[in-house]
């Protein structure tokens, strides 16, 4: 079982990783990806994929929620240059926050994007309440041919036909399995079977109470839930091909 998009490095896990590392291994996931999100944590992100290669795949990006410092994109070419099996993450658009600077925030994440395609890197983007613009760049600019992913997709279904033609692979989380989320749900129905994949973003996007296998302090998601998230959501969602669409979106 594959976990496209989390964020071990995260502290709300310190203290406890490592037994977190342990039991998502028992539980039978077998490769997650780990996304930093500014400079500050990436150091974090690249020991833990050099302590578990086996399970790590490291992503460096810039979050639009993080403010860019001055030699920040010096920095990710560093970590994409001397990380093995680096790509890049989170990045993106957000107009949801507070005091957004869009130009700014386009000009960061077409940046990432640009080095995503001259490196053919798998890139995990985060998008709120600025699809038009993303699509806009997205028709305007290259793209990794290997494609793109799409976290915890909240964009519309009549999006979707156009997002797969440009690449777009689309992940979902735990939170689409609560009960009031049944847009989201049917949304997801209509992603092409070879282009779903499944995430936690744990810490973050806890799934229902019923369905958390694996308890921790302060409502804190587990990256190890991921097991009855696949299988909550495999009985409204065929997710059969999520491992190969991971590989084929994440291999080296």
């Amino acid at each position: 079982m594959t976990d496209s998009h989390n964020h071990l490095q995260d502290t709300r896990f310190d203290g406890i990783r490592e037994d977190v590392i342990a039991t998502m291994k028992q539980s039978g996931i077998t490769r997650c990806v780990v996304n930093g999100t500014s400079p500050a944590d990436w150091p974090q992100v690249a020991a833990l994929a050099e302590k578990h290669p086996d399970l790590i795949i490291p992503a460096f990006g810039l979050h639009p929620w993080k403010e860019p410092t001055d030699h920040w994109l010096d920095s990710l070419l560093h970590y994409l240059d001397s990380v093995p099996n680096a790509c890049i993450g989170e990045c993106g658009l957000d107009r949801a926050i507070k005091n957004y600077d869009i130009d700014q925030q386009t000009e960061i994440f077409t940046a990432q994007l640009a080095l995503a395609t001259e490196r053919n890197l798998p890139i995990s983007i985060h998008c709120t309440r600025a699809w038009g613009l993303l699509i806009e760049i997205f028709e305007s600019h290259p793209l990794p041919t290997r494609g793109f992913l799409l976290h915890s997709y909240a964009g519309s279904a009549e999006l979707i036909p156009r997002l797969v033609k440009l690449g777009a692979y689309f992940s979902f989380s735990g939170s689409i399995l609560k009960r009031h989320n049944r847009a989201p749900r049917a949304i997801f129905q209509q992603v092409p079977t070879d282009r779903l994949l499944i995430e936690t973003d744990a810490p973050n996007m806890l799934p229902p109470d019923e369905m958390v296998q694996h308890p921790l302090p302060g409502k804190t998601n587990h990256p190890a839930n991921l097991t009855s998230i696949h299988q909550q959501a495999s009985h409204f969602l065929d997710t059969s091909l999520i491992t190969n669409n991971f590989l084929r979106l994440f291999s080296f």
